[in-house]
C-alpha cells in the first residue's frame, strides 16, 4: 500500500512521491521563542515529530528542519516589558522549547535554523526579489509586490477579493497594494538592528522561511508543515516570495497542516487569553499523557481541550502499559524445555503480523495516528488474552513457546516507539535529575510493600494483606497477583 498524505495545496490526498527517491526533506515551521509554549503550539511540534518517526520506520532518510524564529516584534515587545535584551530573552525561551519538548519525547530536528544566524541569506532572497522586479523599496523598508505574483492565494484557496476584506493587511499607507508584505522593515530608536543594502533593520516574518528552507532543503523539498493558522497569510507569502524569487516551483510538493486544539470550541492562543501551558498541564498530568492525547485525534481534525479527556487518555494509556508489563513478566519466567507451538501460540504469531500490518495502513492514510492507536489495542487485547493462557499453561505444568511472545513484545515495543511512546517513556522511567531519583525510590517502596504482604499472605495474616492492598488502592496504586508474583499499577 502507498503512503498518502492530504496537499493542502491540492485539497485532496496524493501518494508521496519524494523528489529524490528514498530521501525526504521536511520543514515544519517552529515557535517564536518570547514565552513558553502552549498546547496548541505543542500539536505540531508532536505531530510532526510522529510524522518523522514514521518516514524512518518506513525506510526514508529523512532531512528534518525546524526552525526559531529569534528575531520578531513579539519579541522586542515582551524583552521591554521585562527589561532585558531581546537576544537573552529569545535564547532563553530556546531552551525551555527544548525542556518542554524532551518531556514530551519529541525527537531533535536535523537542524533548527535561527533567523538571527541566517541574515546573509535573508538579504540575499530579498535582493533576488527586487531584481525580478517582485519587491519594491520604500524608504528603509522593502515590500512584497503581490502583483507580480499571478498565483497569489493558489495555497490558501483565497480569491484576492477574499484576501482584500478579510486578511491581516500591515498598515502603512504607502504600500502600492495594501496585500503587500514586508519583507525587510526598518528599525524604530532602541530597537535592535542588523545593517543591510536598506539601512539598519530586520527581516519580516514570512521571508525568514524561505531563505532557510531553501538554504538546507532546496526548491521543491518534499514536506512543508505547520499549524492550520499558519496556511495564510505566513505560508501563502513564503509561497510566493520564494517562487517568484527563484522563478521555479514549488516551494513544497505536499502542505500539511495540523487542525486547532479548541477551548470551549474556540482556537486555543496568546491572543484570546484562553491557552494552558505545557509546563503547566505536565504538572497536572504525566508527559506520556500528554503526547498520547495530542496523537488520539487525527491530526488535521480539532481537539477540544478539558481535563476529563486527559484523564481518559491516561486511563487508556494504562492499558497500554499493562500489555507491556504481562509480556515482559512471562518473558522473565524461568522456562525449561521449550515446546513446540500450540494453536494459541501459532494464532498469536498471525494477530502480531496483522497487527503490524493494519497499524502500517493506518499510518499510510495520512498518518491517521487516532486508528493506529486503535490498532495497537486490538493487538493488545490479542497478547492478554494469549499471555494469560501461557501463564495458566506454566501453572499447570505444561510447557510453551515462548518465541512468538518474543515476537509480540518487540513488534508491540516498535509501533509504540513510531509514535513516540516507547515502553520506557510511556512507564515514566525516561527521567532525569531528582525526578529519577524520585521514581527509583517509589518503585522501591512499592516492592518492599508487595514484599511484606506476601510474607503477611505466606502466614495467612489475611487482614493486613488486605490492609496493604486497601491502602495503596487509596494511592491509586493497584495490585494485581498473578503465578508470577504480584504486580502493580497506577490507577
Amino acid at each position: 500500500m502507498s503512503l498518502k498524505v492530504y496537499n493542502t495545496l491540492s485539497r485532496q490526498k496524493e501518494e508521496l512521491v519524494p523528489r529524490d527517491p528514498g530521501r525526504i526533506g521536511m520543514y515544519v515551521c517552529g515557535p517564536t521563542t518570547y514565552n513558553f509554549i502552549h498546547l496548541g503550539n505543542a500539536r505540531p511540534i508532536v505531530v510532526f515529530d510522529t510524522v518523522r518517526r514514521y518516514l524512518r520506520w518506513r525506510g526514508y532518510a529523512v532531512t528534518y528542519v525546524q526552525n526559531f524564529t529569534d528575531i520578531d516584534d513579539k519579541i522586542i515587545n515582551r524583552a521591554r516589558e521585562l527589561d532585558e535584551e531581546p537576544s537573552v530573552l529569545a535564547e532563553r525561551y530556546v531552551q525551555e522549547y527544548f525542556t518542554d519538548a524532551d518531556a514530551l519525547n519529541v525527537q531533535r530536528a536535523d537542524i533548527h535554523p535561527r533567523v538571527s544566524q541566517h541574515l546573509p541569506e535573508i538579504i540575499a532572497l530579498i535582493e533576488q526579489l527586487l531584481e525580478r522586479g517582485a519587491a519594491y523599496q520604500l524608504g528603509g523598508d522593502v515590500y512584497f509586490a503581490v502583483d507580480q505574483f499571478p498565483e497569489y492565494g493558489k495555497l490558501s484557496g483565497r480569491s484576492r477579493d477574499e484576501i482584500m476584506v478579510g486578511a491581516r493587511v500591515e498598515v502603512d499607507e504607502r504600500k502600492r497594494n495594501p496585500m503587500d508584505f514586508a519583507l525587510w522593515k526598518s528599525s524604530k530608536p532602541g530597537e535592535p538592528a542588523w545593517d543591510s543594502p536598506w539601512g539598519q533593520g530586520r527581516p519580516g516574518w514570512h521571508i525568514e522561511c524561505s531563505a532557510m528552507s531553501l538554504k538546507y532543503l532546496g526548491i521543491g523539498f518534499d514536506i512543508h508543515g505547520g499549524g492550520s493558522d499558519l496556511v495564510f497569510p505566513h505560508h501563502e507569502n513564503e509561497v510566493a516570495q520564494t517562487e517568484a524569487a527563484t522563478g521555479s516551483g514549488p516551494l513544497a510538493r505536499y502542505w500539511l497542516h495540523n487542525g486547532f486544539i479548541t477551548v470551549n470550541q474556540e482556537k486555543m492562543s496568546k491572543s484570546l487569553g484562553n491557552f494552558f501551558l505545557v509546563r503547566e498541564v505536565l504538572q497536572q498530568f504525566p508527559p506520556q499523557v500528554v503526547r498520547f492525547y495530542l496523537l488520539s485525534t487525527h491530526y488535521r481534525s480539532p481537539l477540544d481541550f478539558d481535563d476529563g479527556k486527559l484523564e481518559m487518555n491516561q486511563r487508556s494509556l494504562e492499558r497500554l502499559i499493562t500489555t507491556i508489563d504481562l509480556l515482559d513478566e512471562l518473558l522473565r519466567m524461568p522456562i525449561t524445555g521449550q515446546a513446540g507451538e500450540q494453536p494459541v501460540e501459532t494464532a498469536l504469531s498471525g494477530q502480531t503480523a496483522f497487527g503490524r500490518k493494519a497499524f502500517q495502513e493506518a499510518m499510510d492514510d495520512d498518518f491517521n495516528t487516532a486508528l493506529a492507536i486503535a490498532r495497537l489495542f486490538d493487538l493488545a487485547r490479542e497478547i492478554n488474552t494469549a499471555v494469560n493462557e501461557a501463564f495458566r499453561r506454566l501453572a499447570a505444568g505444561e510447557s510453551l513457546a515462548l518465541a512468538p511472545f518474543r515476537e509480540a513484545r518487540m513488534v508491540f515495543g516498535e509501533l509504540l516507539e513510531v509514535l513516540g511512546l516507547d515502553p520506557d517513556y510511556i512507564r515514566g522511567r525516561r527521567q532525569t535529575g531528582s525526578d529519577s531519583h524520585d521514581q527509583l525510590l517509589v518503585g522501591k517502596l512499592l516492592e518492599l510493600l508487595i514484599s511484606l504482604r506476601q510474607g503477611a499472605r505466606e502466614r495467612k495474616d489475611w487482614a493486613t494483606a488486605d490492609y496493604i492492598r486497601d491502602q495503596l488502592k487509596q494511592l491509586e496504586i493497584t495490585l494485581e497477583d498473578a503465578p508470577a508474583g504480584t504486580r502493580w499499577k497506577r490507577g
